[in-house]
């Protein structure tokens, strides 16, 4: 009931808001960004605004009241007055903000609601989206008589998220530390964790905690596509297409691995392959494909944002479109008296130096665009700073460009403000590289690599950057930008985080495709008038030649996270349920290098888990590594002592997993000789036990070591 009652609070704050600040969004879908009619519903924007403008808030107001009742008011357990005194503030401020509204007539700034509704075609688009998201996302995530299964092509990922989720629900973990890596600051991004911690913490179990936020955010993410997509062209179909494009890749790896299957073995290869075809570097992976928002769910719920904050300046671009295009329009009349030199500087005039070019029209709107933003940087900072990007490159030939800029200045301060809080020292360690993971860093090797990628895509995209008219054009290289950014930057000490910023670029890039393939649909075409039949063939192969390679992956993502090849666990667990109620994040453990593990769901807090998650976040795991090892292979209780209050560890693990580390050699008579054994199953090499280091039992040990 509190999770259900959070969702509520959120969203009725978020509808408080969006309908006090965003009046316009009512009749955002009567038009299309250049003024034409269509009659979009208005609640492609206004139902994911309401959402991700009340959570977003709600989640960080949670955090940080549960952050000060620990660190500042001495609370043990503050999550739960936390909760409670947001909810009871978020619904005073929302109280007042319908109050208003209402004594306005319900109608903020007088403005109507725009009299639209969904079509036939829209409702089968919604509803097939909403099964396959909540299909995929169960698929690979889901809690079935008290066992929770998790996919196998996401388990890996799922130990950080699973070890931050429990670290808030089971645990304590304010000021928050790094689950796989505790007891320093916090440099992976969180919050999307926290607010699913939150939820099974008040009462939501764990499988929909986790699942329903990524749900909405990846069906939030299609619908602002499709509606993007929509108000840029004023086809539907496109919309459509765009999404589907968005979905299942354009790449030619389909067809190379197709050409490669011995004759007479197709079918049976085709109906059996349960491993990603990977031709390029981590593609195996499922790097590309709908894997990667079944196990970084908070990709797209950041997404999402962006998004949002796309469909609110594009109008600003198609505003200095027109203005520019009435003084061509202008020098057409004169014909060729006006010399070139005063065309460059009316040109100039208009775009740098007109009353509306450096002017600001909603100040308040753009205010609240950058607190979403800005609390973006620990939901997902990839999208963040692609946002960022976007939006420096939209503002270059937009009107009022102080809107962007108050926009751009809240994100930062807000993003440097939550960094200076979580991260000792710098949260991005920014740093030119060529070539993100293409074999050849040269470029003409990145060329090759993007082939292979994403295939007939770069056509359509090179196609409308050289042949294009408009502001569509120019969007072309707005929508590319995240991509040079991830093949000349790297933000962190692992490159391979940059393919974000590709699949950001081929997700707004599908609507280049989408174009062609909608106008090879539709009855009245520029080119083949007469051919209907032949292009609408065309269309199609076009459609199965771009869409092949990302259905294929998809049905892939469905055989590997069947239940019988997912990874079980118990979520009554002895050991599990022993640590939720005897550790908490305080409490940090000395272990194997654990990934997705029963220690990990009871919440427990690793001094050095799975070494890829901490080094790819920027850790200094080589400096840990060692000490585990000094740690484990101590020869004296006095030196294992020394070194464990040095680490801060609490309690000791020693497993199978342990002494089998090819690291280390585990001495278990010096751990026992010292600490008292406060949990043990199993037996000989199976056996596990925990030792609690505040319980010394060797005589005199903390005397002797000056304690």
């Amino acid at each position: 009931m509190g999770a259900v009652l959070f969702l509520i609070i959120g969203t009725v704050f978020g509808y408080a808001v969006c309908e006090t600040l965003f009046p316009n969004l009512k009749r955002a879908g009567e038009k299309t960004f250049d003024g034409r009619e269509i009659s979009l519903s208005s609640y492609f924007l206004r139902v994911p605004a309401w959402v991700l403008a009340g959570l977003i808030p709600l989640t960080w107001a949670v955090y940080f009241t549960a952050y000060a009742l620990k660190v500042y008011g001495g609370k043990e357990y503050p999550l739960f007055l936390a909760n409670v005194l947001m909810f009871l503030l978020f619904v005073i401020v929302s109280a007042v903000l319908l109050f208003f509204l209402y004594r306005k007539g319900k109608q903020a700034e007088g403005i109507a609601p725009a009299k639209s509704r969904l079509t036939v075609g829209e409702w089968i688009f919604l509803a097939v989206l909403a099964v396959l998201i909540i299909q995929i996302m169960f698929l690979t995530f889901f809690v079935s008589d008290g066992k929770l299964y998790v996919g196998l092509s996401v388990f890996s990922d799922f130990a950080p998220h699973m070890g931050m989720i429990r670290s808030f629900s089971y645990g304590n973990n304010f000021p928050t530390s790094y689950s796989h890596f505790a007891g320093e600051d916090i440099r992976y991004h969180f919050l999307f964790q926290f607010l699913a911690g939150n939820l099974e913490f008040l009462g939501m179990r764990l499988d929909f905690a986790f699942n329903l936020p990524s749900i909405f955010g990846l069906f939030a993410s299609c619908v602002l596509l499709y509606a993007l997509a929509v108000k840029l062209t004023g086809k539907r179909l496109v919309g459509y297409l765009t999404t589907l494009f968005f979905l299942f890749r354009s790449s030619p790896s389909f067809f190379r691995f197709l050409a490669e299957i011995p004759k007479g073995h197709i079918v049976e290869r085709l109906a059996t392959q349960v491993e990603f075809i990977s031709y390029t570097q981590n593609e195996g992976w499922g790097l590309w494909n709908l894997n990667v928002y079944c196990n970084q769910r908070h990709f797209a719920f950041a997404i999402a944002v962006m998004l949002l904050a796309l469909h609110y300046f594009m109008p600003y671009v198609y505003a200095m479109a027109e203005k520019l295009n009435k003084v061509r329009e202008e020098f057409s009349r004169k014909g060729s008296f006006v010399p070139a030199f005063g065309r460059f500087l009316t040109y100039g005039k208009t775009l740098f130096f007109s009353r509306s070019a450096f002017g600001v029209k909603r100040p308040l709107v753009s205010l609240f665009l950058g607190i979403l933003l800005g609390g973006l940087a620990f939901f997902n900072g990839s999208v963040l700073t692609a946002a960022c990007a976007l939006l420096f490159f939209m503002a270059a030939v937009s009107e009022y460009r102080l809107d962007y800029l108050i926009t751009a200045a809240t994100a930062l301060i807000l993003s440097l403000l939550e960094s200076a809080l979580f991260v000792n020292g710098s949260a991005v360690s920014p740093s030119y590289f060529f070539g993100f993971l293409a074999d050849n860093k040269t470029l003409f090797g990145a060329a090759d690599y993007m082939w292979q990628l994403w295939g007939i895509l770069l056509f359509f995209t090179a196609g409308y950057l050289l042949f294009g008219r408009g502001v569509k054009r120019y969007l072309v290289i707005v929508f590319s930008v995240p991509l040079v950014m991830a093949f000349t930057v790297s933000l962190t000490v692992d490159v391979t985080v940059n393919h974000k910023f590709v699949m950001l670029s081929e997700m707004l890039l599908s609507l280049f495709p989408a174009i062609v393939v909608g106008e090879l649909f539709s009855k009245r075409c520029a080119f083949l008038e007469n051919r209907l039949a032949i292009r609408r063939a065309a269309a199609v192969l076009l459609t199965v030649i771009l869409t092949a390679t990302g259905f294929f992956e998809y049905l892939i993502v469905q055989r590997r996270n069947q239940p019988q090849n997912n990874l079980v666990y118990d979520l009554k667990d002895p050991l599990t349920l022993w640590l939720k109620e005897n550790a908490d994040s305080d409490d940090v453990i000395l272990s194997s290098w654990y990934h997705l593990h029963r220690v990990v769901l009871g919440g427990g807090m690793l001094y050095y888990g799975w070494p890829y998650y901490a080094w790819s976040a920027g850790y200094d795991t080589d400096y840990r590594e060692r000490q585990v090892a000094r740690m484990f292979e101590a020869e004296t209780v006095q030196e294992l002592d020394a070194l464990i209050r040095a680490n801060g560890i609490r309690y000791i693990i020693v497993d199978n997993e342990a002494r089998r580390n090819t690291g280390y050699v585990v001495r278990e008579d010096v751990i026992d000789t010292a600490y008292e054994a406060v949990y043990t199953e199993g037996e000989e090499e199976w056996k596990l036990t925990v030792y609690d280091t505040k319980k010394p039992v060797f005589k005199n040990l903390r005397e002797e070591n000056g304690n």
